[in-house]
C-alpha cells in the first residue's frame, strides 16, 4: 500500500567520503552522471546485471549530481546527500553496486512555526506529533498539531500488528523463527512480493514481519493478522478499529462491486461487520480493481492520532529490549529521512498511503541516548494527494522535528 517517492529504486546499491567500496562506488555514479550514456563496458566494470540495463535512463532522469553531506558510511553502505536527494548506495564484496536509491531531499524546518505553516500547506485534514519517549515508555509531547485526533494509515497499522506479534512471542504462544506456510487465501494485492510466491512456500515468523515492515508487504501482514489474531491486534490498536481489516478486505471493499458493498458494509452495526469478513475473504483477487481518488478513507481505513502511535512506537521501544528482532524489523527501511546517523544512529520508520492519505511515523535514538518520536498524518477526502511533492516536503518536515525533538 504504501509507496515512498523514489526517483530511483534498484534491488541493489551506496557511496563517498572516506574512502570505502561504497563511498567508491557513489563517487564513480556522480562522475557518471556529467556524461551519460555511460559505455556498457563501464557499466559492467561498476555495476551488477541487473542495473547495467536501466542505470543510463535512470541517471539522465536525475541530472549531473553534486556530492553534499554524508549521513551514513560504512564499507559496503553509504547514504549521502547528493544534489536534491539522498543517494544510498550498497556493494557486493568486489565493489560493484547491488542497490542504488535516489530519496528526494529539501530543506528540514527550523521552527515549529515553520512546521505548522508547511504542514497547513500540505493537506486539509493534518495531525502531527514530535515527543520524547523516556526509559519507562511514557511519552512526552514537545510540539502537536490536532495530536490527538485520529487520521487514516494506510500501511502504518501494520505497528499494531508487529506489536501484537512481539506480544505474543513474550507470552510464549509463538515464537520468531516458528515457520508458517504461505497460504493461498491469505494472499492479497501489492504493495509487497510474497503474493507471487507458491502457496505452501515456508517462511518463519521474523522473515513475514521483515517483509511487512521493510517493504510493506500486505500478504505478509495479512498472514501475521490471521496468526496473531484479530482480537490480539484490537485490544492494542485505537478503538475505531474493530473489526481489524487485513488488507486484502479493505481492497475488497474498496474494489470490488464499489460503492455498493463498501455501503452495505457501512450500513452493519460495527459490532456484526466481523460476520461479513468471509465472504469478503471469498472474493477472488484477480476481481478487485484499483482506484486513484479518495474512497471513504474516513470510515473504511485503520485509524491512530500521531499520540496513539507515541505510545505504540513506545511499547515497541520496550519489546526491543528483549526481542532484537523487533528493532530489526523497523531499522530495515529509514524511510528516507535522511537524518545523519552519526547523531542517530537509530531509526525506526513506517509509512503508510492510499489516494487521499499520507502517513509518516518515525522513532529516532539520538546519540546522547535520547529517544524521539514523530508522525505525519496527512488526508484529503475529496482528491488525491499529490505523492511526489507532499511526501517529499512531509518527509522534510518530518526530519526537522526530529532535530528539533
Amino acid at each position: 500500500m504504501y509507496r515512498l517517492l523514489l526517483v530511483l529504486t534498484l534491488l541493489v546499491g551506496p557511496a563517498p567520503v572516506t574512502s570505502t567500496p561504497a563511498a567508491d562506488a557513489l563517487s564513480w555514479v556522480i562522475d557518471a552522471s556529467h556524461r551519460v550514456p555511460v559505455s556498457d563496458a563501464e557499466l559492467h566494470e561498476h555495476l551488477a546485471a541487473p542495473l547495467v540495463t536501466v542505470f543510463n535512463q535512470a541517471i539522465a532522469q536525475l541530472g549531473p549530481l553534486s556530492a553534499g553531506e554524508v549521513l551514513d558510511s560504512r564499507p559496503t553502505h553509504l547514504q549521502q546527500v547528493v544534489s536534491s536527494y539522498v543517494a544510498t548506495v550498497d556493494v557486493d564484496p568486489t565493489g560493484l553496486i547491488t542497490g542504488l536509491r535516489f530519496t528526494p531531499y529539501l530543506p528540514a524546518p527550523t521552527s515549529w512555526g515553520q512546521v505548522d505553516t508547511q504542514l497547513h500547506a500540505l493537506a486539509p485534514q493534518v495531525s502531527f506529533t514530535a515527543a520524547r519517549i523516556d526509559p519507562r515508555g511514557n511519552c512526552h509531547v514537545t510540539h502537536a498539531l490536532n495530536g490527538d485526533i485520529s487520521r487514516p494509515l494506510g500501511s502504518a497499522f501494520k505497528l499494531y500488528v508487529l506489536s501484537a506479534l512481539a506480544q505474543a512471542v513474550a507470552q510464549g504462544r509463538l515464537a520468531w523463527d516458528q515457520t508458517v506456510p504461505l497460504h493461498e487465501a491469505w494472499k492479497s494485492l501489492p504493495s509487497g512480493v510474497l503474493q507471487n510466491q507458491p502457496a505452501g512456500t515456508p517462511y518463519t515468523l521474523r522473515q513475514y514481519a521483515d517483509a511487512m515492515i521493510s517493504i510493506s508487504d500486505n500478504t505478509a501482514a495479512d498472514h501475521l493478522i490471521h496468526i496473531v489474531g484479530r482480537n490480539s491486534i484490537e485490544r492494542i490498536a485505537p478503538p475505531p478499529n474493530g473489526p481489524f481489516l487485513t488488507t486484502r478486505e479493505l481492497f475488497v471493499l474498496k474494489g470490488f462491486q464499489y460503492p455498493t458493498l463498501v455501503n452495505a458494509y457501512l450500513y452493519l452495526p460495527q459490532g456484526l461487520r466481523q460476520y461479513v469478513l468471509p465472504a469478503l475473504d471469498a472474493v477472488p483477487r484477480d476481481q478487485i480493481t484499483p482506484w486513484t481518488q479518495p474512497r471513504q478513507i474516513d470510515r473504511v481505513e485503520w485509524f491512530a492520532s500521531p499520540d496513539d502511535l507515541c505510545h505504540v512506537y513506545a511499547g515497541l521501544s520496550t519489546e526491543a529490549k528483549t526481542q532484537t528482532q523487533v528493532g530489526e524489523a523497523l531499522s530495515i527501511n529509514d524511510g528516507g529521512i535522511g537524518l545523519n546517523r552519526t547523531e542517530f544512529p537509530t531509526v525506526w520508520f513506517k509509512g503508510g498511503s492510499e489516494p487521499g492519505v499520507l502517513a509518516l511515523t518515525y522513532l529516532a535514538r539520538h546519540a546522547g541516548g535520547t529517544t524521539v518520536m514523530t508522525s505525519v498524518l496527512l488526508a484529503n477526502p475529496a482528491v488525491p494527494l499529490n505523492e511526489g511533492s507532499v511526501t517529499a516536503q512531509a518527509i522534510a518536515i518530518a526530519r526537522g522535528a526530529l532535530e528539533m525533538a
